[in-house]
């Protein structure tokens, strides 16, 4: 397996994540408030420093409002790298 912080399935969710916070009108330390984190947490995960596991991934689209099941069919459309 490749290195998954440079794929393009991460940038793909990273660039996924970042839109739709936007789109919702929430900037990071809102949504970092809604998860009981820092903003530095969101930070890290929008600038691809840090990858983020499943259950993080559910918590993420409760926090900004949209269906997980959404970036993951997109996501499994992107060749891995």
């Amino acid at each position: 397996m490749s290195k998954t912080l440079s794929s393009p399935r991460h940038e793909a969710l990273r660039a996924f994540l970042v839109e739709k916070r936007k789109r919702a009108g929430l900037t990071q330390a809102d949504v970092a408030a809604k998860l009981g984190r820092y903003q530095s947490f969101v930070a890290t995960i929008e600038s691809g420093q840090r990858r983020i596991d499943v259950i993080e991934l559910l918590d993420l689209a409760e926090a900004i409002g949209f269906d997980p099941r959404q970036v993951i069919k997109r996501l499994v459309s992107i060749p891995a790298g």
